[in-house]
């Protein structure tokens, strides 16, 4: 076995919690079993109104993006694929579509990006086990699909995309610089047309 470093077996340790949660959740809809029961399972919570009524004919729930959820209008935070978000190169504040199918599936679609600037930084593993990118600003997380992704290695140059108004916590990746001569310095802030 590979020499894995005890911040990545941390962070891999969480991340499999979390996917043993959502699918436990999961579980718990497909066989009708109520909220309400004991102490909440996930770190999402799930509409009230989600019932085999309203999936059977076709749901749909327009939110924002966060970083790792859609926070829809309806309040509720809904569990957006990392795998998606990190393709997609969703930005936080990104309107999404959500179409929750006959069959329960979930499809996201992106229908209004917002304005995004691009700044470079060294991505790095935080105290935390975060997978984040080193700005001359401050410190961006990134998704661990956009990790596994890009095969970004700590002292890469990457760039992210981020809001061009307000603050973020999560950056997109964009672009990855694996040679370790180029330097960290950010990018002008130029919106992305």
């Amino acid at each position: 076995m590979a020499n894995i470093e005890p911040e990545t077996i941390a962070l891999l340790k969480r991340r499999l919690e979390e996917a043993e949660r959502n699918i436990q959740i999961c579980r718990q809809l497909i066989n009708g079993e109520g909220e309400g029961e004991g102490e909440s399972i996930a770190p999402i919570s799930m509409p009230d109104d989600l019932s085999l009524e309203g999936i059977s004919s076709g749901k749909v729930i327009y939110g924002a993006f966060d970083g790792e959820h859609m926070k829809g209008e309806d309040g509720q935070l809904y569990p957006v694929p990392a795998n998606y978000a990190s393709k997609s190169k969703l930005v936080e504040g990104d309107r999404l579509k959500l179409t929750i199918e006959e069959d329960g599936g979930f499809v996201y679609k992106q229908i209004g990006p917002i304005d995004r600037k691009r700044v470079r930084g060294v991505f790095d593993i935080n105290e935390q086990g975060q997978y984040i990118v080193k700005t001359e600003e401050k410190e961006y997380r990134i998704l661990l699909a956009s990790v596994t992704f890009y095969h970004i290695d700590r002292g890469n140059t990457v760039t992210i995309l981020l809001p061009t108004k307000g603050e973020a916590i999560w950056g997109a990746v964009e672009n990855v610089l694996k040679s370790g001569g180029a330097d960290s310095k950010e990018e002008p802030e130029e919106p992305i047309e």
